[in-house]
Order: structure tokens, then sequence, then C-alpha cells
């Protein structure tokens, strides 16, 4: 895990989360896993999120993915962050850092539910969750694994101002690690 920066604390439970002009990132209640396992049902959402790349069918496997979310925050006091829309208060989908054992970095990554995708809410939410982890953790650099087919996601890495620098294994599954730098990401926002 990276170190904390001077000064920087992880959210507590009642944390009330990140809010940018159309969204609200904060952490998981058992009130997301329906949503979450819906989003994760849809066959584009699980062939680049689900680590067997196949649409969640079963109530249970939807619960557990939504349990490993929600525990990444327990275990480690951050994780992807439940995005939801301001305005209708809305399940958009999951957006933020995750870093378990054998991942090749700190991470953000994302997942928008198929009816709020193409509105700009993954680079939104992403920029959001960005600043965080470079505001709260000493890092210089956060990672993105994208798989090579996700032209949607490389297309949200390009205007976070990532850039591509190779491939790694991820899961048994060869994905591309676009890299946003601290450096970079500074001056640029």
């Amino acid at each position: 895990m990276p170190s904390l920066k001077k000064g920087a604390t992880l959210p507590q439970p009642d944390w009330p989360g990140i809010e940018t002009e159309r969204l609200i990132l904060r952490q998981w209640r058992a009130s997301d896993v329906t949503a979450n396992t819906m989003m994760l049902g849809d066959p584009l959402s699980a062939r680049f999120i689900t680590a067997d790349r196949k649409p969640v069918t079963e109530p249970m496997a939807g619960w557990r993915n939504a349990a490993i979310m929600a525990g990444h925050w327990v275990l480690h006091g951050f994780g992807m962050f439940v995005v939801e829309e301001k305005a209708s208060g809305t399940f958009v989908g999951r957006v933020g850092p995750f870093y378990p054992p054998v991942w090749p970095g700190f991470e953000v990554g994302w997942g928008v539910a198929t009816e709020f995708r193409g509105k700009g809410y993954a680079v939104e939410a992403a920029r959001a969750a960005i600043d965080w982890s470079f505001a709260t953790f000493e890092l210089d650099r956060i990672i993105h694994c994208i798989d090579r087919e996700n032209t949607a996601s490389q297309a949200v890495a390009r205007r976070l101002g990532a850039q591509p620098e190779g491939e790694t294994m991820l899961l048994s599954h060869a994905v591309e690690l676009w890299v946003t730098r601290r450096e970079t990401w500074s001056s640029q926002n």
C-alpha cells in the first residue's frame, strides 16, 4: 500500500464522499448490491469488468462482487467509490482506487452502467478519484488496466491524459497498462 501523505486521513464510514458537478462518489452500502449486480449482468460491462469476463447472472455472484468492493474499504481504508447521480440519487457505477494483492500497481479504474455511458460520467468521476488519490497518498503514478479491445475505456484514459506504457497480465488476461503521472496530472488539472 502506498504511504499516506503527511496530514492526510482516510475516510470513515460516515464520510459524505466526494461531490463533483453531477456526481457523488461515496462508500458502499447494502442498497448498492442490486444495482451493481445489474451493471455486471450486462454482457458489455462484464466483458471488461468481471474476473471471468462473463455476465453476472446469479444474485450471490453479484453480492460477492459488491462484498469485494466494500471489503477493500474495510481492509485498506479506501477503495472504488460507488458513483451516484446527484440529481436522481441513482447508481451510476463504480470508479476509484483499487489495489488488491498481485495487482500491478495502485489503480484508479471505472465501470459505468449502460444507461449512463456517453455522458462523461466516467471521466468526471475518475478525475475526482485521481485528484483524491494524489492528494491522499504518496504516489508518483496511478495505473489503469484496460483490455486491448475496450476502446471506450481507452478513450476515457486519453481524456484523463493517461498514456499507454505496455501490457501486463491481470487475472490470466493480457491488459494494456495506462499510466497517469503526478507531474503531468498536476500541470494539466
